[in-house]
């Protein structure tokens, strides 16, 4: 299968539109005009049209780490 332009792989390029298509299922309008009715073309439709906006975290956290930068900011505050 052939890599869809603007993505470093196959598979994240369907967690985009998976997820996409769950927030159209969801309520959220269409950023595009189409003519299909199923969430999961409208997506990728989308995503063709750049029109979907996505971005790879730099540095994937551990709980713990996210949990002590709260637990300082909480502090930080008293």
């Amino acid at each position: 299968m052939k890599l869809m332009e603007g993505f470093d792989s196959n598979y994240r390029y369907i967690l985009v539109a998976a997820r996409r298509a769950r927030q159209l299922q969801g309520g959220a309008p269409p950023v595009i005009e189409t003519h299909s009715r199923k969430p999961c073309r409208i997506a990728q439709d989308e995503i063709k049209a750049g029109k979907v906006k996505w971005l790879i975290p730099e540095i994937p956290r551990s709980p713990a780490e996210v949990a002590n930068e709260m637990l300082d900011k909480a502090l930080a505050k008293q």
